[in-house]
């Protein structure tokens, strides 16, 4: 056992739910933060942006709820089944989670046709780099190909029994091909190759759009209570 040093933020306007306030609770930034020790810490709710490892601790709200998929019994939907044959010709490629001046440029685009109104859009470069890189993680960018031109990039931290998926975006102009599932799907493939047990998608919250899709994912499970059980 280790004791791990909390801080909580000031409230502030939430990103997800109109007319509540947001406060997480964030490691302290002089913690020795390591792969060995996030990967304890996003089996208890905690999530990184960047280099800073929180968990949500709104005294009024819980609607971010952490979610996970045991990557062995996934099972694909009928439109999951679509998007995969739609994508059986996407190349893959894995890449380290270095700065590409290419991957920013649709990132930019990205968030201007998705998330214009999103506090992400219109990022800068240190920006970028401060939300999807991290210091002690693991960390990859995967690149998705559709005839040979970039089409989506996924951002996926390797854990010890698990892998996260941190972040995806692609090319506003290949969205009918479903990259963000896709992106998902293949994970979950990914995860079994490598034998990790579990995919971490974050937070899922029932009254979010942008955050309930994950529930598309079966059998999901939800951290409730200090437990995991089935959604």
């Amino acid at each position: 056992m280790i004791s791990i040093p909390l801080f909580l933020t000031e409230k502030h306007p939430c990103s997800y739910l109109d007319d509540e306030e947001a406060q997480p609770a964030f490691v302290h930034p002089l913690f020795d933060m390591t792969a060995g020790v996030y990967s304890e810490l996003i089996a208890q709710g905690f999530r990184r942006s960047g280099d800073e490892v929180y968990s949500p601790h709104c005294s009024q709200c819980s609607a971010c709820i952490p979610v996970r998929l045991k990557a062995t019994e996934f099972i694909p939907s009928r439109s999951q089944k679509r998007c995969l044959q739609k994508n059986s010709n996407t190349q893959v490629i894995i890449k380290p989670a270095e700065f590409d001046q290419g991957h920013y440029d649709m990132y930019l685009r990205y968030q201007a046709a998705r998330h214009r109104d999103g506090s992400m859009f219109e990022s800068s470069q240190e920006d970028y780099v401060r939300f999807l890189k991290s210091s002690w993680c693991d960390t990859h960018f995967v690149e998705f190909s559709i005839d040979g031109e970039l089409a989506a990039i996924a951002v996926v931290d390797q854990l010890n029994n698990a892998l996260s998926a941190v972040y995806t975006f692609f090319e506003p102009k290949f969205s009918s091909y479903s990259l963000g599932v896709y992106a998902v799907l293949w994970q979950i493939e990914q995860a079994k190759k490598l034998h990790k047990e579990f995919i971490y998608l974050g937070f899922w919250i029932k009254q979010c759009k942008k955050m309930s899709y994950k529930s598309d994912y079966q059998p999901l499970q939800i951290l409730r209570d200090k437990k995991w059980i089935l959604l």
